[in-house]
């Protein structure tokens, strides 16, 4: 496709270059988290790949080694695509490819290809819809519910310190009836409370991961079991009980779910507000 320079101390390579002159849109790139899950999937495909035969020992430990890196927020700067590209996500996808690539190289002392070796077995279009249900599990699990629950245990101890205390209820902006201010705030703990379970409820879908559908969903191009054996990598990993979609044809083509968390995370975020 022609000559293309790229940066002197830069890990990716063409493909990502090409997608930072396409696509200067925003001047944002993609969240730290999503990277990170990346990563973590770029391990997991290697992991799988290595025990089901395709890809060499020595190759499968240098892929894992530098994805590795990229999952614990190592080499953030060498992700520059904005977050605004093309729909699947390939541009993020080869991003990375090419980063780790270029790391595994490095240790191994022999090429590591981003797309016969990085890539093996693996689509934008069951990468990127993976990376966004692990990036937000994962934050959920470390981030989210750990606020919620701490947010619910404090509010039921104020209610119980303040059970001796009686207010004036109002209702239209007047004086009503008395309640108790244990009342009132055992309301906002169960609203919280209420939250949690939405987001448990969301994290059933969530956990179930796209990957192993490849590019449209047929699994083609890869080895039956991987999927499944990339979501158990990834769930020993992370500590979160994942799985592959029972049906990946759905997950590498919707966004169903995430659009359902989002609506969890409005209802919790106006719960906050009162």
């Amino acid at each position: 496709m022609g000559e293309l320079k790229v940066p002197e101390n830069a890990l990716w390579a063409a493909q990502t270059q090409r997608a930072v002159q396409n696509f200067p849109i925003s001047g944002r790139v993609m969240p730290a988290p999503f990277i990170r899950a990346v990563g973590l999937i770029k391990w997991a495909a290697a992991t799988a790949n290595h025990e089901l035969g395709l890809l060499d020992k020595n190759i499968a430990e240098a892929i894992q080694s530098a994805a590795l890196e990229v999952a614990e927020g190592q080499h953030y700067e060498h992700f520059p695509i904005d977050v605004f590209q093309t729909g699947s996500g390939t541009s993020t996808n080869m991003n990375a490819n090419e980063v780790i690539s270029h790391l595994a190289t490095q240790r191994l002392g022999a090429e590591v290809h981003p797309n016969d070796h990085v890539n093996m077995s693996q689509s934008s279009n069951d990468v990127i819809p993976t990376a966004i249900h692990l990036s937000a599990a994962m934050l959920i699990a470390t981030e989210l519910k750990p606020a919620l629950t701490h947010l619910h245990e404090t509010l039921l101890k104020k209610a119980e310190s303040v059970d001796n205390v009686v207010k004036t209820g109002r209702t239209h902006l007047m004086d009503a009836m008395p309640v108790r201010m244990s009342q009132v705030v055992g309301a906002w703990a169960s609203q919280i409370e209420a939250g949690i379970a939405r987001v448990d409820d969301s994290c059933q879908r969530l956990h179930c991961l796209a990957q192993g559908g490849t590019a449209v969903g047929s699994g083609i191009n890869a080895h039956p079991e991987f999927g499944a054996r990339v979501a158990e990598a990834l769930g020993k990993q992370t500590g979160i009980g994942l799985s592959q979609s029972k049906d990946l044809f759905m997950s590498i083509a919707t966004q169903d779910t995430a659009v359902e968390l989002s609506g969890q995370l409005r209802a919790i975020a106006v719960s906050l507000m009162k």
